[in-house]
């Protein structure tokens, strides 16, 4: 597939770029909230015939202030990228958040990286946007500077499921208690993790059940237990249907967090190849046998309820 998003990794953008709209954030997820914000800003690119842009953070800025928040995301890069592309955006700025970045103040944040290098003619935040040297600035002070910087700032109302706002922490307290269904819906598709198959023990092989194990890197863990998935290998866009475990293998002693996923009518090898993997439905949590035999006989319940899941 080739890309039609340009992609930037510092602020010397093209002159066809500048005096954009440029939507400002983390953006983790892409949620029915951000998918709003798009559909607003794709209004005001007809209604003014210029570009859409996307300024966000590598590493987000939260897993940068705390080292130990490891597994926090809801989707990876290259997941935010191609979902950006497909949301109508024309260019996104990926910037490097290091302590450099983390120290410029706020002023100069709007001054010389808005106004001079982006000249953003509507620049869209969320209300409790925060930016600069220990995160002074704020949008009273994003929109104090509108006349003179020459943009205007859009701050859209929040959108709202039973009274709480869409957001990506909700996202993530979803997964985190097995409400997949709800996460999935909040998303308007199914929740993914690409990940690299590496190779494992081979435990699931010796019993009949061969899986392919990935490691899911900084993704949030959902809550551990036994999905239906459906499955995509790189390079190739149709769906293989299949179940997954993700935790500990808590009836082998297994201390580091797994995803191992077994595909349905499939055979080839797969190490070292991408797998998008969708969870579909949680089927049960996971927990601890008493032996193989016990696990064997529960992963053929599970393996029934996985395949009448369409």
């Amino acid at each position: 597939m080739v890309r039609t998003i340009k992609l930037y990794q510092n602020f010397n953008i093209k002159n066809n770029h500048k005096n954009s709209i440029i939507l400002i954030g983390n953006f983790d997820g892409l949620h029915v909230g951000h998918q709003k914000l798009f559909s607003l800003a794709k209004k005001y690119k007809k209604k003014y015939k210029i570009k859409i842009g996307v300024f966000t953070f590598e590493p987000m800025p939260k897993m940068f202030f705390n080292k130990k928040l490891k597994n926090f995301r809801i989707s990876n890069k290259i997941q935010k990228i191609d979902l950006l592309e497909k949301f109508g955006v024309d260019f996104v700025i990926i910037k490097r958040f290091d302590k450099n970045f983390s120290k410029i103040k706020s002023i100069d944040f709007i001054k010389n990286i808005l106004n001079k290098k982006l000249n953003a003619k509507f620049i869209f935040v969320s209300n409790n946007f925060r930016f600069g040297n220990k995160r002074e600035g704020n949008v009273k002070q994003l929109i104090k500077y509108e006349e003179i910087c020459n943009y205007k700032i859009i701050k859209p109302q929040p959108l709202l499921t039973k009274k709480k706002v869409i957001s990506s922490t909700l996202i993530r307290n979803f997964l985190q208690n097995g409400k997949l269904n709800k996460a999935n819906k909040l998303l308007k598709r199914n929740w993914s993790i690409v990940g690299k198959v590496q190779k494992g023990r081979q435990l699931g092989k010796k019993f009949g059940f061969p899986t392919a194990n990935i490691d899911i890197k900084d993704y949030v863990i959902a809550k551990p237990g036994v999905y239906a998935v459906k499955v995509k290998i790189e390079k190739n866009n149709k769906s293989i249907k299949g179940i997954a475990n993700l935790g500990y293998r808590p009836t082998f002693k297994q201390n580091k967090i797994l995803l191992e996923v077994h595909l349905f009518n499939f055979s080839g090898n797969l190490y070292n190849k991408y797998l998008t993997v969708d969870f579909m439905k949680f089927i049960r949590k996971e927990k601890k046998f008493k032996n193989v035999d016990q696990l064997k006989r529960q992963i053929k319940s599970d393996l029934l309820k996985a395949k009448k899941i369409k």
